[in-house]
């Protein structure tokens, strides 16, 4: 593969990430448990928008193919969507959606600090202006977590659940395929499991706050989102987003 095509895929991956988490909080609009929250969460949705729409416009800049970001968004198939597993799972309930939320507010913000130090400068200025997004991200699911966690017995409960059952997941947060290395030498990817540690240990404090604890071990083994292997929410997430790109081709604003 060449450079271009590496640089393209592992954009492709990160604007997958923000794009799949903002259309799965974009869900919550109309349906937050209060109005404050409600807009809270859809604001954070356009902020991941906003996010995919960059990630996806460098891409385009890479790919071989000559798509636009449009293109990259609603006219591939779910096969060649690069975005974590994680994002893609269903809300399900608000301390499910939180407790996601902050497992992957708290690696994008380690992630992003990473990736100011890319040797590709559009990719360094982007992680300088969204990094400052993300830590917002953080700070609001993180007091979410710790007042479901250390609420009522059912918040408790449900939120213990939730953790239980995506816990899992994020091991996909540092695995490195083949693309991610050869970037990594050329200091253009992040080599995430040089802040696994410190991820860790930051989940592990907030966790105690919620009076919640950590998983243990467990058998999930991911497939690998950015290897394309995804589970079966995403093609139903797709139809919907794709819907009318596909309907009426070449439809813009």
């Amino acid at each position: 593969m060449t450079k271009n095509g590496l640089i393209f895929n592992y954009l492709l991956g990160l604007a997958d990430d923000r794009l799949i988490l903002g259309q799965r909080l974009g869900e919550w609009c109309g349906h937050g448990p209060i109005l404050e929250e409600d807009i809270a969460m859809t604001n954070i949705a356009l902020d991941c928008f906003g996010q995919a729409k960059t990630l996806l416009e460098l891409a385009a800049n890479y790919d071989e193919e000559k798509r636009e970001a449009d293109g990259l968004a609603f006219l591939r198939d779910a096969a060649d969507f690069k975005n974590l597993q994680l994002v893609e799972l269903p809300n399900t309930d608000f301390a499910y959606t939180m407790v996601r939320q902050f497992l992957i507010d708290s690696f994008t913000t380690l992630f992003y600090e990473q990736l100011k130090s890319s040797a590709l400068q559009e990719l360094s200025d982007f992680a300088a202006k969204a990094i400052k997004e993300v830590t917002y991200h953080l700070r609001h699911s993180r007091n979410w977590l710790v007042t479901l966690g250390d609420g009522t017995d059912e918040s408790h409960e449900r939120t213990q659940a939730a953790l239980d059952y995506l816990w899992p997941y994020t091991d996909e947060f540092f695995k490195t395929n083949e693309i991610e290395t050869e970037l990594i030498a050329q200091n253009i990817a992040v080599d995430t499991k040089s802040f696994k540690d410190k991820w860790l240990d930051n989940v592990k404090v907030a966790i105690s706050e919620a009076t919640l604890k950590l998983p243990g071990n467990h058998l999930y083994i991911s497939a690998g989102g950015r290897n394309g292997n995804h589970t079966e929410h995403l093609g139903h997430i797709l139809s919907d987003m794709q819907f009318l790109q596909r309907s009426y081709p070449g439809a813009q604003w």
